[in-house]
């Protein structure tokens, strides 16, 4: 029985996840000659075809579908074990402030990742859709490190990623003739609904909160029924949901920004680190 790499399932699981041979060889930074050499490999190994390449990237197949999990698994494992070696001596309480764009999506690798990584580390997540909050809270000694999103031409903390914000609505619900224009954000606060509201009054279009939520999920589903229009930074666009480009008022860029308090302690700047190698690796997104 062949021993399974644990580099080759990293690098399966990059390929599964971005289903593209050229961008997985650009997140790890290697050639992707290297890339097809190590899926290869995995495959001799198990002894199967894991991924069918084709003229516009690859797919996985039913074998492909049932690594990707187990890997995940084992990966999660060695990391933990790892951890519990090479870091046990980070110890510390980490207080993380977030969006719950970021909770629920692109931070849930990472912070499981850092969790297995530094087992004597205690991190604690706040979530709020007020940047101001966050920021304050942070300034206030009650967080630790925080990431948001903000205007791109605002100033303070570390700007990670551009991207900006775009109108969303249901692709069987269009809803953009409706007058006043309703919309479906977050409370009072958020930045999103902010830009929203400016930018249509700017433009001197009426419109009307038609739906309220404190979770991205709330959003998406009010958006997705057709109750109202939504605003997202493009790279959270899910594939059900339609960009609306032209018959509304363009909206700002935008940054996912990552403040750190000045004292911190080891534990919370080793996931600072890595929320910063992340964005660098395209993970943020």
């Amino acid at each position: 029985m062949k021993d399974l790499p644990i580099t080759l399932l990293r690098t399966f699981v990059t390929a599964a996840r971005t289903l593209n041979l050229t961008q997985t060889a650009q997140l790890l930074h290697k050639a992707p000659s290297t890339i097809s050499m190590q899926l290869n490999r995995l495959e001799e190994c198990l002894d199967a075809t894991l991924l069918e390449r084709g003229q516009y990237g690859v797919r996985l197949t039913a074998a492909g579908k049932k690594l990707e999990e187990d890997a995940r698994q084992l990966i999660s494992l060695h990391d933990q074990i790892v951890g519990n070696y090479q870091h046990g001596t980070v110890k510390g309480t980490v207080r993380l402030g977030t969006h719950d764009q970021y909770a629920t999506r692109v931070l849930t690798p990472i912070l499981e990742a850092f969790v297995q990584s530094y087992p004597e580390a205690n991190l604690e997540v706040f979530s709020d859709h007020r940047p101001q909050v966050l920021i304050d809270m942070l300034r206030d000694g009650k967080l630790d490190i925080i990431l948001i999103e903000m205007p791109a031409q605002s100033e303070g903390g570390e700007r990670l990623t551009h991207d900006e914000l775009v109108w969303v609505c249901s692709q069987v619900h269009p809803v953009t003739q409706r007058i006043p224009l309703p919309l479906a954000v977050f409370p009072e606060g958020c930045y999103h609904r902010e830009c929203a509201q400016s930018t249509l009054k700017a433009a001197g279009m009426d419109y009307r909160i038609a739906f309220g939520s404190q979770s991205r999920a709330g959003i998406l589903s009010a958006v997705r029924a057709g109750i109202g229009v939504g605003v997202l930074p493009r790279s959270t666009v899910e594939p059900d949901m339609m960009v609306i480009e032209s018959s509304l008022p363009k909206l700002p860029k935008t940054n996912t920004t990552l403040f750190v308090a000045e004292q911190v302690n080891e534990a919370t700047q080793r996931l600072a680190n890595t929320i910063r190698e992340s964005a660098r690796d395209g993970l943020l997104h």
